[in-house]
């Protein structure tokens, strides 16, 4: 483990943070998986690695994930990437802001990655510069009124990306978002659904956890200049939805 790079993904147990994990993995990286209740999951998808190991917090408390950092940080070598892939995607709408779904959104898929990616640029070593990945969603440019409190927390964290490139203290170090468009079934998505709307992007093409992953790789070499978004939606970003194509499939 000590000769491998490392990388910490979120929510790596299941569906994209999974795939990145198996991506990092098969690149040669030592691949730490956290994850919230799946730890079956992440077990089993440890084994599949060659260098691997799971841990787990709840990213909705204040103090665990960061607490999570300094462990991980006292022990690691050259931990270089972080992927903030976990998140919460629960429905409300413009029309009725949800306020408990709101509040777990802000702090799941806002406050908690913004603070684990401080806490990684303070504390992780490594002799070439370190990595943040947020993974945001291609509604930052395509918006619509679902999912209301989840589109906010996006873009929150979208707008840490720049402020954390602006603020890092290394020249070496890189601060991205990875923004997908649909890519898995969400909520009571039917097969047929998932085939119709995960192809309404210009492309007319399924977005693939492969993509995601292979894009997550790519940032994490740095090639990219600090503060970028790389979407990966087959141009989903690119049109005008007036709703979520869970919701236009069914029309």
């Amino acid at each position: 483990m000590s000769e491998r790079p490392t990388m910490l993904v979120t929510g790596g147990a299941k569906r994209i943070g999974a795939a990145i994990a198996r991506a990092y993995g098969a690149a040669g990286w030592h691949v730490v998986i956290h994850y919230g209740r799946s730890r079956a999951q992440a077990e089993e998808l440890a084994l599949e690695l060659s260098s691997a190991e799971i841990v787990s917090c709840e990213l909705d408390s204040w103090d665990a994930p960061l607490a999570m950092v300094t462990q991980l940080a006292e022990r690691l070598a050259d931990w270089r990437v972080l992927v903030n892939c976990a998140g919460m995607f629960d429905l409300d709408t413009a029309q009725k802001l949800d306020p408990a779904t709101y509040e777990k959104a802000m702090r799941v898929n806002a406050a908690t990655p913004a603070r684990l990616a401080q806490a990684f640029l303070a504390q992780s070593r490594s002799p070439h510069g370190r990595r943040v990945i947020h993974v945001t969603d291609q509604k930052l440019l395509n918006p619509n009124p679902d999912f209301f409190s989840y589109t906010m927390s996006k873009h929150a964290l979208a707008a840490t990306v720049p402020m954390l490139s602006m603020a890092r203290e290394r020249e070496e170090d890189r601060i991205y978002a990875l923004a997908p468009g649909a890519i898995l079934a969400s909520h009571d998505q039917s097969e047929a659904e998932t085939e119709i709307s995960h192809r309404m992007n210009l492309l007319h093409r399924k977005t693939t956890p492969d993509d995601v992953a292979e894009a997550a790789l790519f940032l994490g070499s740095g090639w990219l200049a600090s503060g970028e978004t790389l979407f990966v939606d087959s141009g989903q970003h690119l049109l005008a939805q007036p709703r979520d194509v869970l919701f236009l499939a069914r029309q």
